[in-house]
């Protein structure tokens, strides 16, 4: 559950929201339109200065003085997400995150829920496939109590039987939701065909069958073992001095003990050999098509080329190939995009669109075209200027609030990419070439190996490929 104070702020572990009594909506606005206000322009990316330290416990720290408003954010990164899942019993981290808030052993739900609202603020955690964050956002004068209860849910969670049962019941309702939405139908399939064996084809949130499994000692046991100060990146952003948070951190977070970390082997999924077909019926106007294959690591050095390649190809909305050609040439979709996602195990490669049942086959055969285009010869010179102009430009926009700055402050950290990241990260799009391009469209797009997951009228749409 998160708890949070705005209503244009939620996590993907809850859908309900809070109420503010009355007495403090005026604090409630207030509070809210601050957290809207981007950190002003002066506050380029290159001038970010982070400091990090490591506490006694191995907790890394790291802290990005911003003294524009009076608010602090703050960002503890777990290095254990769902693909820490045990076997077949995937949904345990997410279930896991879900229930930091849910009770500690000091307070209550509705107790945490009353103090963080109490002060405008907004504290809450959820998991991803490499790693789970836990965040509170607060005013710089309540920022001690921010550390106390991020603190506490980290480090004394009750785990209630009663509301495990409950957190749980309603994740199953997510999932029966997701499976009429043909989108949703049609990623879950394509990660298990991409994926295969390896812990990316489960979802975050896990499946009817592995909920079920779950046992409250499944949670338990995950917690004592990935829970761990040296398995912690902690951000602090905002209004707060290093040695501020130096001392808040020893005060908070001093008494929480190193453990042994797990091993966290680099697990590459299976190469797809032959073309993998899956076929969904549903009784739909439309076709919903996911056409993609294995794709690369965050680390990988070809990262930033992969990244200009892709923005040619489909992710640069209506500038990108695949929108001219799917789109606008032939009116075969309304939207269309690809992506690659880059994780800290070589994630996936795909293109989703929807196009009419008649289409189908028209659609995918476009498809697979641009991809042997872009493979095949230089993207041209305005393609590739138009490309690294927007990457480049919007690069900011990632960083123009605390709680943008910090969520990357983490994942920078996280990946090893180093802080002259904000500084060099215009630079690294900007020395791609058009060599790079096609090496890297060559290198990590396939057209004859790949996966296919259709929803809809497969009988009327009478796929072929």
């Amino acid at each position: 559950m998160t708890h949070t104070a705005c209503p244009a702020e939620y996590s993907h572990s809850s859908s309900r929201l809070v109420r503010v009594p009355s007495l403090f909506q005026p604090m409630y606005w207030a509070f809210c339109a601050a957290l809207s206000m981007s950190i002003p322009q002066g506050a380029a990316a290159a001038d970010l200065a982070p400091v990090k330290f490591t506490a006694p416990n191995g907790m890394t720290v790291v802290v990005l003085e911003q003294h524009f408003l009076p608010i602090v954010e703050l960002h503890a990164l777990i290095k254990a997400g769902s693909s820490q899942d045990p076997p077949e019993k995937a949904g345990v981290a997410n279930l896991v995150a879900s229930l930091l808030d849910e009770g500690t052993t000091s307070r209550s739900s509705k107790q945490l829920a009353e103090q963080i609202d109490f002060v405008g603020g907004s504290l809450g955690a959820q998991a991803s496939e490499d790693f789970t964050t836990a965040s509170a956002r607060i005013l710089r004068k309540d920022i001690d109590l921010g550390f106390t209860l991020l603190a506490d849910i980290l480090q004394r969670p009750a785990f209630p039987k009663q509301e495990f049962e409950r957190v749980r019941s309603q994740i199953h309702g997510e999932i029966t939701s997701d499976n009429d939405d043909p989108g949703h139908v049609a990623m879950k399939a394509f990660n298990q065909l991409v994926y295969q064996t390896h812990p990316y084809r489960w979802p975050v949130q896990g499946t009817e069958e592995t909920l079920n499994k779950i046992t409250l000692s499944d949670i338990q046991s995950f917690y004592a073992k990935e829970y761990l100060p040296n398995q912690v990146i902690l951000t602090i952003v905002g209004d707060v001095t290093v040695e501020q948070a130096t001392s808040l951190v020893q005060v908070h977070f001093g008494s929480w003990k190193k453990g042994l970390a797990q091993p966290r082997p680099v697990r590459k999924p299976p190469s797809v050999e032959k073309k993998a077909v899956q076929f969904i019926e549903k009784d739909l106007t439309q076709s919903t098509i996911m056409l993609g294959h294995s794709g690369i690591t965050r680390t990988n050095p070809d990262f930033y080329a992969v990244t200009v390649m892709n923005h040619v190809l489909g992710a640069g909305g209506f500038s990108s190939r695949l929108m001219d050609s799917i789109r606008d040439k032939q009116g075969l979709a309304y939207g269309i995009t690809s992506h690659y996602d880059a994780r800290a195990m070589p994630g996936s490669f795909w293109i989703s669109l929807q196009t009419r049942t008649e289409t189908t086959n028209q659609a995918i055969s476009s498809v697979l075209a641009e991809i042997k285009a872009i493979r095949e010869a230089p993207v041209t010179d305005h393609e590739l200027a138009e490309a690294k102009s927007f990457l480049m430009g919007s690069f900011p926009l990632r960083l123009d609030s605390t709680a943008k700055l910090a969520q990357v402050l983490g994942q920078v950290e996280f990946f090893g990419l180093g802080f002259d990241y904000f500084s060099q990260y215009p630079k690294w799009i900007d020395r791609v070439t058009k060599d790079d391009v096609q090496r890297v469209a060559k290198q990590y797009l396939n057209p004859q190996l790949y996966a296919l997951v259709v929803v809809g009228n497969i009988t009327k749409a009478k796929v072929r490929h």
